[in-house]
């Protein structure tokens, strides 16, 4: 190259005519030789890793010129001059003087030598600097791409890959649903690594998309391009992977993106330092699939979202032009652009294809189209949004798990499903097998809805414990149903406010049915040809009040049927025709007081009457002896349950009267407690107790078999929210007086206690503390709320250990004259070694959050807090000024930190304490906070910071950058 030739101008003369040998010199210190000598290898040292630097810079630029060879030869041949030399001085034992006997000989050569090196070290670095210039343009190839830079949210996950890439993280998965966006985000993060100096400098940037179907040598021999490596067809993987490897290494910094990556690839097999060897090596790949994350052992998974409303409508309107704003037009843009759900793919498409269409009906036609899930006219709706999506679905392992997902193509568009419901379905469908008992069933459910949603066919629900369908991988679910026949035909009119149904629609090739969340007001008085039919879902039609009494007669196959949130009743007695019924869900008829005599049903596992207004248990009920569930959540009028049946109930496992108003005690002719106890079966029961039963160990000896339970005594309004409860061993006293006897022995396996509205807390603590036996040991959560009791301790009153050594979570709610929780914890001798979740709620008069520096000096095992509506507290954690045996900092473990309506908070931790491990945080309503504890590392584990623009913007930070590298992570949020 023409620009290398000026640099090396004289270079190799002078090199030569050093090489030619070094004249003696009269030097005579040998204190300085040996000086001397020390320097000269360090200097050749340096010389050998530019030299190795320059030759990389040079093999990738293809620079091969006479002069540059003839540097490369003249450093060489130095490094073997300085070699030899040094050996001959290593060999020669001789001393003189404390040197070398050839010192005198040898010294000038040895100055000689250390001047040449450091010329050449010289003309090396001008030769490196200038080629690196000259190669910095093509150390990134641009790719053509759509700009993200007019969406914040997309540019926001820009810029927290960047950070994240240049706070030293190695490997980062990108991943998320087909049409999200993905290779658009990696496309603009390639493009800026090539045009901003602002930017990490990776020396190189390696684009290689993958594909469906992996091929290594393909991969290999794009690597290899990039590296101006030749690739000999008939090589195998393995040895090209060998010389990729060696070429890599030499490479000082390199980021490699693999694109739409759709199985683990080998980093070995193909040839890539892993990041934890390599610190040069960044690797970002993107993926549909999280599972192929976790198999690749990325650093960070990053996960890509849907744009939001906003953000789509923009992007609609640069596809489909300035027609989308007409004034006629636009309010059916608009309708379009939403029906896209975000799906970036999805809007390009259908922008594009509205472009220049300015007459009203062929938008309606579009919308239309859009709103039935069958687009399939659109040009392009098919084969560049429906297939590729398809190839997720095509991905999955197994017949059974295809079909979970078609299924929950049977609710609504955008619907937020009860996983526990779910589940039940799958299982009642047979596509999970009847396993050993109802929890084997529930985790395979479980672990069915994650394999699901890791594949982005799934997302989470609007509500705990929920997910749902994104509207267009719906439509795939319906369009792929739609084409496998009779193996798996369904007729799905959910959510589309149907008054009526048509007994055309329902023939006898279906398998599944759903008019759900619909305004029928009645159905079809005839019998149904629905002999295939295993599901029929009539939920959510408030308008519906009778069921003809034939119309179950055709329904032969039923094995789920559900009528959840109609107004009928009474019950058609052609239900008790369905033999093959395995779920009757029947939850909030609010008006069905009774249920006909169910004992022909001898294959029902699953009864739901949640919430319904039925009195008593129907008749024959005792027959049911496959039944396994029973739901009796919230029958507020139910008052009896005849003594024998539960007994006879021998398969049942899960038993709900959550809120119920049945109560459990001693009374003639009902149901008593004992009968529980001869449920052999039973894992989970939540009931309430009467006021007046005995709680003596021997009464509910048999709780200590059930795996999780939940009692009240008390009010009902404090049972536990259902979608929690199934998780724990908890025992609930509302609006009593617990300065009596009421707490007993039994209560040593209980997991969670609640105290709710009680009184007499000082009496009961003085108690507990008096009697400690291990009486408490097993408790895990402890929940305090709607007390006016104070909570310190007599003097001398206070526990010597710790009365709640496995304490996880501890929640206190409107306690009214606690001024800090270190009050509690001289009470119980409290360390807190196991406090996971700490969470306190309107507390007038709380000052602090604990005293740190007595007995508890960190929170090392601290993930959650909330602390909202403590107008008074001024600092989280107050440490003694004379302590110095308070670790920093103080909660290290923390991630998720939630600080609402705080007027006088003024900070979070010591004056230069960090938290590392900080993801999430969300500050409402604290003005007089000034300070967070983040640094610019924090950005490793950091996912978001939520709170109000002006508060963000007011924040003081020990260095002005930290701001500016977490702006990424901020998220406004507006007041509660």
């Amino acid at each position: 190259m023409e620009f290398v030739a000026s640099v090396l101008g004289s270079v190799v003369a002078e090199a030569c005519r050093h090489l030619c040998g070094f004249p003696c010199s009269k030097f005579s210190n040998p204190l300085k030789f040996k000086s001397n000598v020390n320097h000269l290898e360090k200097e050749i040292q340096h010389l050998t890793d530019l030299r190795s630097e320059v030759e990389n810079e040079f093999y990738f630029e293809s620079v091969s010129t006479t002069r540059v060879s003839e540097w490369l030869t003249a450093v060489g041949g130095v490094e073997s001059k300085v070699s030899s030399t040094t050996a001959d001085l290593s060999a020669n034992k001789e001393k003189c003087y404390g040197g070398f006997v050839n010192c005198c000989l040898r010294g000038g050569e040895v100055a000689k030598a250390l001047k040449e090196v450091r010329r050449l070290q010289a003309d090396g670095n001008s030769i490196a600097n200038m080629v690196a210039a000259h190669g910095q343009s093509r150390a990134v190839e641009h790719i053509p791409a759509q700009s993200i830079e007019d969406q914040p949210t997309a540019s926001q996950n820009l810029a927290k890959i960047l950070l994240l890439l240049e706070d030293g993280v190695g490997s980062i998965g990108v991943w998320g649903m087909g049409g999200v966006g993905k290779t658009t985000l990696v496309k603009n993060l390639n493009n800026k690594l090539g045009n901003s100096s602002s930017t990490p400098p990776f020396g190189m940037v390696i684009w290689v998309t993958v594909s469906k179907q992996l091929d290594l040598m393909r991969i290999q021999t794009r690597i290899a391009e990039r590296l101006s490596m030749g690739v000999d067809k008939n090589d195998s993987t393995e040895n090209v992977a060998i010389k990729l490897h060696r070429r890599l290494k030499q490479q000082n910094k390199f980021l490699l993106i693999l694109d739409d990556v759709w199985e683990g690839i080998d980093l070995d097999a193909l040839g890539v330092p892993r990041p934890e060897v390599h610190p040069g090596c960044k690797i970002i790949l993107t993926t549909r699939f999280r599972d192929v994350c976790r198999e690749m052992k990325t650093d960070v998974e990053f996960k890509m979202n849907v744009l939001n409303d906003a953000e789509a409508w923009d992007l609609f309107c640069k596809s489909a032009g300035k027609v989308a704003t007409l004034r006629h037009i636009k309010p059916l843009a608009k309708a379009v652009a939403k029906e896209c759900a975000g799906l970036p793919l999805e809007i390009i498409i259908m922008g594009t294809s509205m472009r220049g269409k300015t007459k009203v009906e062929l938008w309606n036609n579009s919308l239309n189209q859009l709103q039935s899930s069958m687009p399939y006219s659109i040009k392009g709706i098919e084969a560049k949004v429906y297939r590729p999506l398809k190839w997720s679905y095509d991905s999955l392992q197994g017949k059974d798990i295809k079909h979970c997902f078609l299924y929950c193509a049977l609710f609504p568009e955008d619907f937020s499903i009860e996983i526990s419901e779910l589940v039940q379905c799958w299982w009642a469908e047979g596509l999970i097998d009847d396993q050993k008992n109802y929890d084997d069933i529930h985790n395979t459910g479980i672990a069915l809805v994650e394999s699901l949603k890791d594949c982005c066919l799934l997302e989470d629900g609007d509500f705990k414990d929920t997910v749902k369908m994104h509207d267009v991988v719906r439509d795939v679910a319906l369009w792929i149903a739609s084409s496998l026949e009779d193996e798996c035909k369904s007729l799905v009119r959910s959510g589309v406010s149907l008054s009526h149904i048509s007994p055309v629609e329902l023939s006898g090739s279906l398998k599944r049915v759903s008019f759900m969340l619909n305004s029928l007001k009645s159905l079809p008085n005839c019998v149904m040809q629905c002999s295939e039919v295993s599901t029929l879902l009539l939920q959510d039609n408030p308008l519906l009040r009778r069921v003809p009494e034939d119309f179950f007669m055709g329904f032969q196959a039923l094995k789920v049927l559900n009528m959840s949130g109609t107004h009928i009743r009474r019950l058609p007695l052609s239900l008790l025709q369905l033999g093959q019924l395995h779920n009757l869900l029947l939850r909030d008829c609010i008006y069905l007081e009774e249920l006909p005599p169910l004992g022909s049903l001898n294959r029902l596992q699953v009864l739901d009457c949640n919430g319904t207004g039925i009195k008593e248990l129907p008749n024959e009920m005792e027959q049911l002896s496959n039944l396994r569930v029973l739901n009796l959540s919230r029958t507020e009028y139910l008052k009896t349950i005849q003594a024998g049946v539960v007994s006879e109930l021998s398969g049942l496992e899960i038993l709900d009267m959550t809120h119920s108003n049945y109560k459990w005690g001693v009374k003639e002719g009902q149901a008593s407690l004992e009968e529980l106890g001869c449920l052999e079966q039973l894992i989970f029961c939540s009931i309430g107790l009467d006021r007046n039963t005995c709680t003596a160990s021997e009464e509910l000896v048999w709780t200590t078999k059930l795996k999780r339970f939940q009692f009240l005594m008390g009010s009902t309004d404090s049972m536990i929210d259902k979608r929690t409860k199934y998780k724990e061993r908890v025992v609930i006293f509302s609006d009593l007086d617990l300065s009596g006897e009421r707490i007993g022995g039994w209560l040593t396996h209980v997991d969670a206690l609640d105290l709710d509205s009680c009184w007499g807390l000082n009496g009961m603590l003085e108690t507990l503390v008096t009697n400690s036996v291990g009486c408490f040991s097993c408790l895990k959560k402890l929940t305090i709320s709607h007390s006016y009791s104070s909570f310190k301790p007599a003097e001398g009153h206070g526990a010597q250990h710790d009365l709640l050594p496995n304490l996880e979570e501890i929640h206190l709610h409107f306690l009214k004259h606690l001024h800090s929780i270190s009050e509690l914890v001289d009470h119980l001798g409290l360390r807190f070694s196991k406090l996971r979740v700490m969470e306190v709620t309107r507390c007038p008069y709380l000052e602090h959050l604990l005293d740190c520096g007595g007995v508890i000096l960190t929170l090392e095992n601290l993930e959650d807090l909330k602390v909202s509506s403590c107008p008074e507290v001024v600092d989280l954690f107050k440490c003694s000024s004379l302590s110095n045996s308070v670790a920093d900092p103080i909660v290290p473990g923390l991630q998720r930190i939630k600080l609402t309506d705080l007027p006088k908070l003024k900070s979070l931790s010591r004056q230069r304490g960090t938290w590392p491990r900080l993801a999430y945080v969300e500050v409402i309503g604290c003005e007089s906070l000034k300070k967070l504890p983040l640094s610019k590392r924090s950005a490793n584990a950091l996912k978001e910071i939520g709170g109000e623009l002006e508060w963000w913007n007011r924040l003081e930070w020990d260095r002005i950058d930290i701001q500016s590298k977490l702006q990424p992570f901020f998220k406004e949020q507006r007041p509660y």
